[in-house]
């Protein structure tokens, strides 16, 4: 696979960068990312990646564009309202980028899908909205082998980390069990600053770029916790779990379960964030 002249010059700006190059451009144009969730963490992945020159990209969601989505889900606008976002979405991203690939999931990620649909991707992104996906999508990659870019936001407060069990932790090794149902509100329940997700997802799509190329140090083993009130970054470093039921070295979990029931709820999945 080479790049044509036209993409030369689209990417000429990453190019010239040592750590990427002409090489690294092509490593770019050959991967496949799957976006989980094409909402407020979701639109900045999809933009940036899409802006960056990843080739294939695959997207899930089943929702439809919500007035109340746009103060926050800039891959979506006003004449959107009322349509699929994953129409949406690929319109967003064509426009940024008519050479990228695009495979369209509208259907809610579950136990019964999330294997095939992983495992055709070489980097897998979260940016759903409640636990229950979280763990889904933490033990189908770990399953598939798959690297796990995650983001999580809250008001004025986000998350992000590499959860990738061939080279490290993954999410149930920081979070071996879920909270109880209730305790943590949702986005739509406790509210979300419009421009956090652009924070946070612009992180996610960063680090979904260095584990493509092989460059810097990616979030592995680190949680970094961002603070808008404040405008500060702190991180957590965490250690594989030896007795973690899905990567330790004694797995109790072979295969994905109930997600609803481990997570104590009854509800439908969401993908937005």
């Amino acid at each position: 696979m080479t790049l044509s002249q036209e993409e030369l010059k689209r990417f000429a700006r990453h190019t010239i960068l040592p750590e990427i190059g002409i090489e690294g451009q092509v490593k770019l144009k050959k991967a496949s990312v799957l976006i989980i969730g094409t909402g407020g963490l979701g639109s900045p992945i999809a933009l940036y990646l899409a802006a960056s020159g990843i080739g294939h990209m695959g997207l899930v969601d089943f929702d439809v564009v919500d007035e109340s989505n746009l103060q926050r889900q800039i891959l979506h606008g006003t004449s959107n309202i009322g349509s699929s976002k994953l129409t949406s979405a690929a319109e967003s991203i064509q426009e940024i980028n008519p050479f990228v690939k695009l495979d369209l999931y509208n259907e809610i990620l579950t136990s019964e899908n999330a294997l095939s649909i992983i495992k055709k991707y070489d980097v897998v992104t979260d940016g759903t909205d409640n636990f229950q996906t979280r763990y889904l999508i933490n033990d189908a990659c770990v399953l598939t082998g798959k690297p796990n870019v995650f983001g999580s936001i809250r008001q004025f407060e986000g998350q992000a980390s590499v959860y990738w069990a061939e080279q490290g932790p993954c999410y149930r090794c920081l979070f071996p069990e879920p909270p109880s149902p209730g305790s943590v509100p949702s986005g739509a329940e406790a509210g979300v600053i419009g421009v956090l997700p652009g924070v946070i997802g612009t992180l996610q799509a960063t680090e979904v770029i260095k584990v493509i190329l092989g460059i810097g140090e990616p979030l592995i083993g680190r949680l970094l916790n961002y603070d808008a009130l404040k405008l500060s970054f702190n991180e957590v470093k965490f250690m594989k779990d030896p007795d973690c039921p899905i990567c330790g070295e004694h797995p109790s979990i072979t295969k994905l379960i109930d997600y609803d029931t481990f997570c104590g709820i009854n509800n439908e999945t969401k993908m937005e964030n």
